[in-house]
């Protein structure tokens, strides 16, 4: 959903910073880099630090990155498979560690075993999403649905985290964490479910 309705008004948003990096004979891929580096030093520096607001912002200025490279990549006429390899990868770099520094603070100085629980649940159940998808496509069938996509889940919990920063109850944050296992486990079924119909009726060989 949030790909459909937002990807369009911020590639517009963004379209000058692209065209300026473009200028400067930035690569798409160093933006891509610098990206990822940034989210993760939001998340495991800042939230191990408590600072659930200010980390937020710093993940979230950086996560705009991986639709400045993608804009920036068609502007050079480099949409190919390397570069797409490398955004999907440091994606899930970028989102395991969003998760993994709530559950690093909540462990330790947070003190709430139950919202670090569910945030290790969001990240196995979430690598798990993607890992369906990637694995169908590699075996030439599609996993294409899922009401729990990688966008989706991000913006939800960044919201949240932050909000929390600025002193919302942390019982939003623990409700809204597990909500997004939940989704990320039905997803997980719906992509199997899916890619068994496929393998069925494609009548195509098993593989492991």
């Amino acid at each position: 959903m949030l790909n459909k309705y937002a990807r369009a008004l911020f590639a517009a948003i963004f379209t000058p910073v692209a065209a300026l990096l473009v200028r400067l004979k930035v690569s798409p891929d160093a933006v891509t880099i610098v990206g990822t580096l940034g989210v993760a030093a939001g998340a495991l520096v800042g939230y191990p630090m408590g600072q659930l607001f200010w980390g937020t912002v710093v993940i979230t200025v950086f996560v705009f990155s991986d639709i400045v490279d993608g804009l920036m990549a068609r502007m050079l006429d480099r949409s190919g498979r390397w570069g797409a390899f490398l955004d999907s990868t440091l994606d899930r770099v970028g989102d395991g560690a969003v998760f993994a520094g709530i559950v690093i603070w909540f462990y330790t100085g947070g003190h709430n075993s139950f919202i670090a629980a569910m945030a290790l649940a969001c990240l196995v159940l979430g690598s798990i999403v993607s890992y369906a998808k990637a694995r169908a496509e590699g075996l030439g069938m599609t996993a294409n649905v899922g009401i729990a996509e990688r966008s989706d889940r991000l913006v939800v919990v960044l919201v949240a985290t932050g909000l929390v920063g600025l002193g919302i109850p942390e019982a939003v944050l623990a409700v809204v964490l597990v909500l997004l296992a939940l989704a990320s486990l039905v997803t997980i079924v719906q992509r199997v479910a899916t890619v068994r119909r496929q393998a069925l009726d494609g009548n195509l060989p098993a593989e492991r």
